[in-house]
């Protein structure tokens, strides 16, 4: 059965105490409480430090069977070696990392965040492709407007790679899917309850092609995200 995993970009924030987190609740326990209200979790940590099969091992010990964690991928990778052959050990090592997710059932998508300055380039983009491994789920996440053509889309298709679809005020990201899942990152600082209807309405038609579905909704120091995450599972 598919199914809509919705979340936050991060979760370690005191600050979402008492509107998310209660008052009295120690910080190592944050996670499991996180979990326990939501199914999806980004972790953004992973762009500047790369994981390790330790936490990997405590993340998954700490929350429950059908919670996702979606991990960015590091910036040796996406920033320094810009998708290039230079990137391919940063790669593997990030992807052994994360095997105790993997074999508990809690990888979800790594998203592949793509240098807003780096143009569109086909022909880099299907060698990248072809280095990743078939078993594991990956969202590609392109921040300049060329990008957006079906030659870039097919080949997502063909490796079943999701075009990630983020909101901002600067750019228009099409709503294409390219892959046996979607993963969208909404970046707004507030949704109303009819954004929210919509973005279940749009989930419920993915789900029901068979198509498991990540909405991240953007931290704040406020838990407004959390709580758009716990309406729209609800709706």
């Amino acid at each position: 059965m598919a199914k809509l995993y919705a979340g936050t970009s991060g979760y370690a924030y005191p600050t979402w105490k008492p509107g998310f987190y209660p008052e009295d609740l120690p910080s190592s326990r944050f996670l499991q409480h996180y979990a326990g209200r939501l199914t999806c979790v980004e972790i953004n940590y992973t762009f500047r430090h790369m994981p390790s099969e330790k936490t990997a091992a405590a993340w998954a010990a700490a929350t429950p069977p059908g919670f996702a964690f979606a991990l960015k991928m590091h910036q040796r990778v996406t920033h320094a070696n810009r998708l290039k052959e230079g990137a391919r050990d940063s790669l593997d090592y990030f992807v052994r990392a994360l095997g105790p997710l993997r074999d508990a059932g809690r990888l979800g998508p790594v998203l592949v965040q793509v240098p807003p300055n780096l143009r569109a380039d086909p022909d880099r983009l299907a060698r990248f492709l072809d280095w990743l491994p078939g078993d594991l789920r990956f969202a590609f996440e392109f921040r300049e407007a060329s990008w957006f053509t079906e030659e870039v889309y097919d080949l997502l298709r063909a490796h079943d790679a999701a075009l990630c679809v983020a909101d901002s005020e600067s750019l228009t990201v099409p709503d294409v899917v390219t892959a046996g899942f979607a993963y969208y990152r909404h970046r707004l600082p507030q949704y109303d309850e009819l954004a929210l209807r919509r973005m279940r309405g749009r989930a419920d038609e993915l789900i029901t092609e068979g198509r498991d579905v990540y909405v991240l909704f953007k931290h704040e120091d406020d838990p407004g995200g959390a709580l758009e995450a716990e309406r729209l599972l609800a709706a």
